[in-house]
């Protein structure tokens, strides 16, 4: 899940805040955002139908300079809840059509971190969303198909998946600014994501090793930033196997690239550009890359101040061990799945928003012969906070 809410907006400015201007944010907020969601295929797929969805997420921050006086300190919380359908058993994509459908229906705990800031410096401790940092292009924000948010190549690795939207993993952030148009960060995270709620609640043993990766960009005039990452045991091979018959051990390791600028900043609105990459080893998960560019569109309308357009186009690749298993199976693979997203959001009044899409997929789950899906929805959220200054 990409919308983090007003709450991710106030934490935005405590990380950028000196330890001055930390003690003037707000005591406590609280913010809650229901997202309900109605998509699914209208054509190409064999079942035809939409299916319902809805997301409830709830998150706190409390200033502990301002409750304890611990300066430059907050402590976070994020909760979840998920339920409905899954649309895309009736599209097969690769790499799914809504960003909000998850496997398994529970209410967790997704995040619950504690952040020091020490001038320039800015740390988190605790079970966090890498996403929040990593591999994040604001502009894409808006678009419902989850490779927008992060890539198909790093989403899919992992035990349980990366520390990512539904569960996030223990780990450690560290952000540095070195001057106003400039960061590098770090992070370390439990290979193995797990929360309170979750089948197997707590990770956090790293006993599967860990998770490290690195960000540095630059964000003047937008933004352009270089990803790294690793994981420091090997994973399972998707093909290869020991002479006992077990997957065989793999490094598990990509590296992405991104950039967003504004291409168009006056009447009529704003148009942002983004454009993504990224790679991975292509032995470990079926993906061995791939990427995502589009725009959004903001202020184009005199009379709806608050209404919102993106197009998006995406590509995810899939390794030749996984085209190999696909022709094992009796399939005709392609090199990978293609998609377009066309999608509008408008605040109907302070607390409701409402969005259509349109989706169309071209080689769904890689499969050559596979027919174009063309994919309907609407999502509807209704959003509330509350501050305590």
């Amino acid at each position: 899940m990409q919308n983090s809410g007003k709450l991710a907006a106030a934490a935005a400015a405590v990380v950028a805040a000196t330890t001055p201007a930390f003690a003037q944010t707000p005591l406590a907020t609280v913010s809650a955002e229901y997202t309900a969601e109605v998509i699914g295929p209208v054509d190409g797929a064999s079942t035809q139908r939409g299916r319902f969805l809805d997301n409830l997420s709830i998150e706190a921050g409390l200033n502990l300079e301002r409750a304890i006086g611990w300066q430059g300190a907050a402590l976070n919380l994020h909760l979840l809840n998920n339920s409905g359908g899954e649309p895309n058993q009736d599209v097969g994509s690769l790499e799914g059509v809504s960003n909000i459908e998850v496997a398994r229906h529970r209410a967790k705990v997704f995040e619950f971190w504690l952040e020091q800031q020490a001038g320039r410096h800015n740390f988190v401790v605790g079970f966090y969303d890498l996403n929040r940092d990593f591999y994040a292009t604001e502009s894409a924000g808006l678009l419902l198909a989850p490779p927008f948010g992060i890539g198909s190549e790093i989403a899919a690795t992992g035990t349980n998946g990366p520390s990512i939207f539904p569960s996030s993993a223990l780990g450690a952030r560290w952000h540095v600014a070195p001057s106003s148009s400039t960061y590098v960060q770090t992070a370390v995270f439990d290979a193995s994501a797990g929360v309170l709620g979750d089948p197997d609640d707590i990770s956090g043993s790293f006993e599967n090793g860990a998770l490290l990766i690195g960000e540095a960009g630059i964000t003047k005039s937008g933004k352009l930033a270089l990803g790294l990452w690793s994981y420091t045991q090997a994973q399972p091979d998707i093909r290869d196997l020991t002479s006992t018959g077990d997957p065989a051990d793999a490094d598990a390791r990509g590296a992405y690239l991104l950039a967003e600028h504004d291409v168009l900043d006056r009447a009529p609105g704003t148009i942002t550009a983004f454009v993504r990459a990224g790679l991975s080893d292509g032995d470990t998960t079926d993906f061995e890359g791939g990427w995502q560019t589009g725009f959004n569109w903001s202020g184009f309308s005199a009379s709806r101040p608050d209404a919102v357009a993106a197009l998006g186009l995406r590509h995810g690749a899939i390794s030749p061990k996984a085209r190999d298993n696909m022709r094992d199976a009796g399939m005709d693979p392609s090199t990978g799945e293609y998609g377009l997203e066309l999608t509008f959001a408008d605040q109907i009044t302070p607390w409701l928003s409402v969005q259509p899409d349109l989706q169309l997929i071209w080689n769904p789950g890689a499969d050559d012969q596979a027919d174009t899906i063309t994919v309907l929805g609407v999502r509807a959220a209704i959003a509330l906070d509350r501050t305590w200054d």
